[in-house]
């Protein structure tokens, strides 16, 4: 695939994000990522500029450009006025593009994001949603949180939130008519393909690894969320 740089170019995200990096390192310093793992900004911008098509496709298939959490504290601290956060977000865009997510550990986890926080974004309009967090998928909320669920509506009743009603405040109902438009965006913005993208190539890979693939929680959504 010998234009990957040509697509990464056209990205807005690193036209705006790489203008004169000479490799100092701050950005590494500075990244939270890279306190945790073997994550190192500096070496993704280092592979970027060398325009290296193989060493690209090597990055796009990788678990690095996943680690990144997109804090952007790499933007406040660049003396050069770059952003390894934008070069990120455009490689990452170009890896679900071209089915090289598929290839990591980390980016087949894709399919788990689109399927909670993609579809829950269209779905009630909250990227998180109370009545989607359970214990079986999130165990660090704790025993409180089983409680806190099964008695939900008094609870945030007396927290004065909207929960489930059709009026303002905390988690109130979005209307259909707002979340027509979340999915007009969606579609005008390329948002919507990325996502069926995401499914599709999923499809392709659990088959090849023999993992059951339906709808929902399905087992190769487990595979993804376990693994």
């Amino acid at each position: 695939m010998a234009d990957l740089y040509y697509q990464l170019e056209k990205d807005i995200r690193y036209i705006e994000g790489l203008k004169a990096c000479f490799n100092c390192g701050i950005c590494t310093a500075i990244c939270p990522a890279a306190e945790v793992s073997d994550y190192d900004p500096r070496m993704v911008i280092s592979v970027v500029q060398q325009k290296d098509e193989e060493e690209l496709e090597k990055l796009l298939k990788s678990d690095t450009i996943w680690r990144c959490g997109e804090c952007l504290s790499c933007k406040t601290r660049c003396p050069r006025g770059n952003v390894p956060g934008y070069i990120i977000q455009a490689l990452r865009a170009l890896s679900i593009d071209t089915g090289m997510f598929t290839s990591s550990v980390q980016g087949r986890k894709q399919l788990a994001l689109k399927r909670t926080v993609g579809d829950h974004i269209l779905k009630y309009g909250y990227c998180v949603y109370i009545d989607e967090v359970d214990n079986d998928m999130y165990p660090e909320q704790g025993p409180v949180w089983d409680w806190l669920r099964e008695n939900r509506e008094s609870m945030l009743a007396r927290l004065g939130t909207s929960y489930k009603m059709n009026k303002s405040g905390t988690l109130r109902n979005t209307s259909q008519e707002s979340l027509d438009d979340l999915k007009k965006i969606f579609d005008e913005t390329g948002g919507t393909k990325r996502l069926n993208k995401i499914e599709k190539d999923s499809l392709t890979k659990a088959k090849e690894l023999n993992i059951d693939f339906d709808e929902g929680k399905d087992d190769y959504f487990n595979h993804l969320y376990n693994e």
